[in-house]
């Protein structure tokens, strides 16, 4: 299989930088998005003006046939089956608890679990042919500890954390890796919203003195993907600069 990764949310943020530093790597890349098309579009003149491979794909990762219908556009686009995996797509906001609405309960769950559950079965097949492939899942340190105001956010990145432990036992034997990033809290616009004050007194309380940066996650995706990481498999690698230590 050529190095070929598709990086779910890719056109902003997180995702952007994950698809910049697998591009640098030798991947070719497919970029995609949602709504952001301007960002992906310049994500792609940028890797290409780099002399990356790059291609570009829209889709809501809720909808299971327009998911497997971008991976399928990418492959044809990027010339090979997926290698490399990485589900970054993911949405937030908090809410107390009983003010979570069925729409909203469904709508999280949609794209963050259910996306990762759509682009995995789009891309198995062709792995479990070569008997090789790597899957990257990202989740949070909300995921692993849980937080105030954002139980539905925290229960989706659990349950990504579910996904990669019993996809690693499970696909293992077929030379297929599963590996999950735990992020902090990164500067993004995801968490910019939280406001100055707060992201302060959040750096305040990381060890090592500063919110993580896209780049970080970036660095902590392009580690479990190398081939030097073979033996890596099932692993939540938390980047949080200490936060839960």
């Amino acid at each position: 299989m050529d190095k070929i990764a598709f990086i779910t949310g890719s056109s902003r943020g997180i995702g952007r930088a994950v698809a910049c530093r697998l591009a640098r790597e030798g991947y070719a890349v497919a970029i995609h998005y949602l709504r952001a098309e301007d960002c992906a579009r310049s994500l792609l003149e940028q890797l290409l003006r780099e002399g990356c491979r790059a291609a570009v794909v829209q889709a809501d990762v809720a909808d299971r046939e327009a998911v497997t219908a971008a991976i399928r556009q990418a492959e044809a686009a990027l010339g090979g089956p997926v290698s490399l995996l990485v589900n970054n797509a993911g949405i937030a906001e908090q809410h107390l608890f009983q003010d979570v609405t069925p729409a909203f309960w469904r709508r999280i769950f949609a794209v963050n679990v259910d996306g990762a559950y759509h682009t995995i079965q789009a891309v198995l097949p062709a792995m479990l042919h070569e008997k090789r492939g790597c899957i990257i899942n990202t989740s949070s340190i909300w995921g692993q500890r849980g937080a105030s105001c954002e139980a539905a956010y925290s229960a989706t990145k659990a349950a990504l954390i579910g996904l990669t432990r019993s996809l690693a036992m499970e696909l293992a034997p077929s030379g297929i890796r599963v590996n999950c990033v735990a992020p902090g809290v990164i500067r993004t616009d995801m968490v910019e919203v939280l406001g100055a004050d707060t992201l302060r007194s959040l750096a305040e309380e990381t060890p090592v003195g500063r919110l993580g940066t896209p780049e970080d996650i970036a660095n902590a995706v392009a580690f479990l993907a190398d081939d030097r990481a073979s033996f890596l498999t099932g692993q939540v690698l938390t980047a949080d600069g200490g936060f839960i230590v």
